[in-house]
C-alpha cells in the first residue's frame, strides 16, 4: 500500500508486519525449529512445487470421479503438498458433524491454512479477488469453485454472502476466515459478522476451528510479504509444525443474530493458552484483542442487515496478500 492513499475504515486489517511478526524468533518455538541446510531448503521447495502442479495436470480427471472419491483425493493431494514443504500436522479434535451444511470459520494466520483446512473439511472457499489471478494457484481455486470477494467495494459484500449462502441451503460446506485479514498467530483479529449472516440465510451450523503454528515466524503470511519470501521462509526452518484443532459446532438456532453467532466463534477460536509476543506491538495488539472479543461491533457493520447495505468506500489494497 502507498503512503498517500488511506486505507477504506471498514476493510479489516492486522497491525502485524513482516519485519515485526515474522521475521521475529519465535520465543515458543523451543529447540527443535532450526534452520535448514540451503541444499534441503531447494529439495523442499522443488518438493512442494512439484505436488501443486501434479494436482494441477490430475484436476481434468478428478472431476470425472464421483464425489466422495474426490474429495478423498483432494485431503491426499493437499496433505502431500503441505508435507512436501516440510511441515508435520496434527488434526486433534472430534469430527465435524456429517451430511449437513457447515460454514468452517477458522483463524487466519498463512496461505498455508487454506490446504490445511482442505485436508480436514474440504468446501468452497472464500477469497479475495486478487488470489484469481495469482499463477496456478488462481486456476486451482477457480476449478476448486472458490467464492471470490472484491474486498474494496462494500457493494459486493452482499452478493458474496447470498452465494454463500445459496451453497449452504444446497447443502454444501462453505469456509472463510471471518478476520479478513491475516494475523501473526501470537495474536487475532475480530471475527467480522457478515459471513455469519450466511449461515442464518442458509439454515448452516457453524464449525470453529484453531490453527496453530510453531514456529509462527516461519509459518505468518502477513502484511505486504512476498509470496516467494514465505515460502523459502518456510522451507529453510527445520521442524515447522502445525495444529489443526476441530472445535465443538456451533448451532445456529442458539444465537438470535450474526452478531451473537460471530462473538460465539471468535470466543470458540480464541480459547487456547497463548504464547508470549516477541515484540512489544504484538503484545498491545494481544490485550486489544482481547477486550474487543466482548465488544459490539456496530463500529464495522451497520445494525440492518447486511443485505441492505449499498454504501461503498474503495480501498487502495488489501490489508494482507493472503488468499482470504
Amino acid at each position: 500500500m502507498t503512503g498517500t492513499t488511506a486505507p477504506s475504515p471498514w476493510l479489516p486489517t492486522a497491525p502485524c508486519t513482516p519485519g515485526r511478526c515474522a521475521a521475529h524468533p519465535d520465543p515458543a518455538a523451543g529447540p527443535s525449529a532450526h534452520a535448514a541446510s540451503t541444499a534441503l531448503a531447494v529439495v523442499r521447495l522443488a518438493a512442494g512445487i512439484g505436488a501443486v502442479l501434479l494436482g494441477v495436470l490430475c484436476v481434468p480427471s478428478a472431476r470425472l470421479l464421483p464425489t466422495p472419491a474426490r474429495l478423498a483425493l483432494v485431503r491426499y493431494w493437499v496433505r502431500a503438498v503441505v508435507r512436501a514443504f516440510g511441515v508435520r500436522v496434527r488434526f486433534t479434535g472430534g469430527p465435524a458433524p456429517a451430511g449437513r451444511p457447515l460454514l468452517v470459520v477458522a483463524n487466519h494466520v498463512s496461505w498455508l491454512d487454506i490446504p490445511l483446512l482442505a485436508a480436514v473439511l474440504p468446501g468452497r472457499m472464500v477469497a479475495k479477488s486478487e488470489v484469481r489471478r495469482w499463477p496456478v494457484l488462481g486456476a486451482l481455486a477457480v476449478l476448486g469453485g472458490t467464492l471470490f470477494i472484491d474486498r474494496d467495494r462494500l457493494r459486493a459484500l452482499p452478493g458474496t454472502v447470498r452465494a454463500m449462502a445459496a451453497v449452504l441451503s444446497g447443502g454444501g460446506r462453505v469456509v472463510v476466515f471471518p478476520e479478513g485479514s491475516t494475523w501473526c498467530g501470537r495474536a487475532g483479529g475480530r471475527f467480522r459478522p457478515a459471513a455469519f449472516q450466511a449461515a442464518l440465510d442458509g439454515g448452516a451450523d457453524v464449525q470453529p476451528v484453531r490453527i496453530d503454528y510453531r514456529p509462527t515466524d516461519a509459518a505468518a503470511y502477513v502484511g505486504d510479504d512476498p509470496l516467494g519470501s514465505s515460502l523459502w521462509r518456510l522451507v529453510t526452518t527445520r521442524g515447522v509444525t502445525a495444529d489443526v484443532r476441530t472445535l465443538e459446532t456451533l448451532p445456529r438456532a442458539r444465537y438470535p443474530d450474526r452478531r451473537s453467532l460471530a462473538a460465539a466463534a471468535e470466543r470458540a477460536v480464541a480459547r487456547r493458552p497463548v504464547a508470549p509476543c516477541a515484540v512489544a506491538p504484538c503484545a498491545v495488539v494481544q490485550r486489544a484483542v482481547v477486550q474487543r472479543a466482548v465488544a459490539s461491533d456496530s463500529a464495522n457493520l451497520p445494525l440492518s442487515s447486511v443485505h441492505q447495505r449499498d454504501r461503498s468506500s474503495p480501498a487502495s489494497a488489501s490489508s494482507s496478500r493472503t488468499p482470504a
